[in-house]
């Protein structure tokens, strides 16, 4: 199975490259110049056996916001582009994450109905240039345009790079769980027959 998207995002305020293998080993290329978020995307590539290349160029003279939210937008449409018709997946995943002193849940369902539900106390306001404030944003603009319910829950956890980085990790373990593909579905996994 060839499950691959390659895309171009160009706004005023940002421009993004995307390379996508669902079914990957987990190799990554990012450069989105805000180092903490080249991290996260690092994570969740070898977490979630994706093959990822991220390219982004954006105004950071203003700050991370346009760059972390384009970048979460672009990637969820690379998503939706590479499941195509959502024929075979499993649809739903989850994980619970530990990462040392965080606990984070996250489950979604790629049910063509974006929600998102996030539930967390980031106490640092920034982790290097990143404003953990965009981290929520990050997953708005892949909900939207993935069209997933997506919930993220903080369940324990005090230091925020490890509650942001769990999520990360989280999210791809759920997304790989998601995408997978089982045999013993046929068309998608709805009683509409529609996803």
């Amino acid at each position: 199975m060839n499950r691959m998207a390659e895309l171009e995002r160009c706004t005023a305020e940002t421009d993004i490259a995307i390379e996508l293998r669902i079914d990957g080993s987990g190799e990554y290329d990012i450069d989105t110049g805000v180092g903490f978020f080249n991290h996260m995307l690092e994570g969740f590539a070898r977490h979630g056996l994706f093959d990822l290349l991220v390219r982004a160029h954006g105004d950071l003279e203003v700050d991370t916001h346009h760059t972390v939210e384009d970048v979460g937008i672009a990637l969820g449409e690379a998503f939706a582009q590479a499941i195509d018709d959502k024929e075979g997946i499993k649809r739903f995943g989850y994980f619970i994450l530990p990462m040392d002193d965080a606990l984070v849940l996250v489950s979604l369902d790629f049910s063509g109905r974006p929600y998102l539900a996030f539930d967390a106390n980031l106490k640092s306001p920034t982790l290097g240039t990143f404003e953990t404030e965009t981290v929520r944003e990050f997953f708005q603009g892949f909900t939207n345009a993935a069209k997933i319910n997506l919930h993220i829950k903080q369940l324990a956890g005090e230091n925020t790079h490890h509650i942001v980085e769990a999520m990360f990790k989280a999210f791809a373990k759920a997304l790989d769980m998601a995408t997978g593909i089982d045999e013993r579905i046929e068309g998608v996994l709805s009683t509409k027959g529609v996803l």
